[in-house]
């Protein structure tokens, strides 16, 4: 099937992958509980649309690249981990309870913000463009002369499957965090509890070699 072999192996497996706790699965639940279920939905938009970002590079070949240049490599990490304890660190500071309503002119941007930030985190993150070029090349056909193509389909397949399983933490995380969002001294508690475990997220990746 256009280059691809083992399909259902491939997409059971990545199931399981996604499944596994991990940098996204954190950033997902910390924003559900710190922002309520529309930033969790919304960051789960932004992690999606980084894994679709780590397959278009590796259907070009340009996570090879990456992989095999140190420099190159830390200069993501470091930027990557740099950009999650921007993150940690304004969701520590975040003083608005959850859910919270915003108004007026104002309306779109925590959004906008919140999509960027998990973007961001995402696409600079080179572990994730390291298992993509590992992960991928498992299921395309030996003797397939372009694979672009099967990269494509195979890497937003991963995408769709990953985006199903961060909508619904997102939903189950939020349905805690909506039961106290009228308390704003346990919001705020939450946001600080949030914004250190992302926090503890950029340092793992700043300490974490390939």
């Amino acid at each position: 099937m256009m280059g691809i072999v083992n399909f259902g192996t491939f997409l059971a497996a990545g199931i399981l992958l996604n499944l596994t706790p991990g940098n996204d699965t954190i950033f997902v639940l910390s924003k559900s509980m710190a922002q309520g279920r529309r930033a969790g939905i919304v960051s789960a938009l932004g992690i999606s649309s980084g894994c679709a970002v780590h397959t278009m590079l590796a259907a070009l070949g340009l996570s090879a690249i990456i992989s095999k240049s140190i420099i190159l490599f830390n200069a993501v990490k470091y930027a990557g981990a740099a950009y999650l304890l921007y993150v940690g660190w304004k969701t520590m500071r975040d003083r608005t309870g959850i859910g919270a309503a915003i108004s007026g002119r104002n309306e779109r941007a925590p959004y906008l913000e919140i999509y960027r930030d998990a973007l961001l985190t995402n696409v600079l993150n080179p572990k994730v463009a390291l298992f993509f070029l590992a992960f991928l090349p498992q299921f395309v056909a030996p003797d397939t002369q372009d694979t672009f193509l099967p990269f494509l389909i195979l890497g937003f397949v991963f995408v769709a499957t990953g985006t199903i399983w961060c909508f619904t933490l997102a939903v189950l995380a939020s349905f805690i965090s909506e039961r106290l969002k009228n308390n704003v001294e346990i919001s705020r508690v939450i946001n600080k509890i949030c914004g250190a475990v992302l926090i503890v997220l950029g340092i793992k990746v700043a300490l974490t070699d390939k």
